[in-house]
Order: C-alpha cells, then sequence, then structure tokens
C-alpha cells in the first residue's frame, strides 16, 4: 500500500495497523516550551493519520464488497 504525503513524497505502509498506532503518537508530539516547526510537523502527522485511517476504511469496504451471499 501506498499514500502520498504532504511534501508529495510516496510512502510505502506495509503494516497498516502499526502505522496507525505509530503516527497516532507522533501526531500529538510536541517541545515544551513549544517551537515554531511543532505546527508543521503536527500537520503533517495530522495529515497521514487522516490518510491512514481513509486507507483503512477504503480496505474495510473493498473486503465487504468482495463477500458473496449465496441464497439456496
Amino acid at each position: 500500500m501506498q499514500l502520498t504525503d504532504l511534501n508529495g513524497h510516496t510512502i510505502k505502509v506495509t503494516d497498516l495497523d502499526k502505522a496507525i498506532e505509530q503516527i497516532e503518537f507522533f501526531k500529538d508530539c510536541h517541545h515544551v516550551p513549544p517551537v515554531e516547526s511543532d505546527k508543521e510537523r503536527q500537520a503533517y502527522w495530522g495529515d497521514m493519520y487522516k490518510k491512514l485511517l481513509a486507507l483503512k476504511e477504503q480496505l474495510k469496504a473493498k473486503k465487504s464488497n468482495d463477500i458473496k451471499i449465496v441464497q439456496r
């Protein structure tokens, strides 16, 4: 699976659940006291988080569409 980050780079995702878990941590990280780059980093990780959740939903929808009900 692949997605494109805010910088236009292609990111390969090999373990979607693990990637979501890691980004949940990074998206809210900041320095104490805050520095200017914190806003950029939080925007980057927040965007990646949203994209990964959307990818997970797409995969779920595809799986549910792939299930065929056979009536007898």
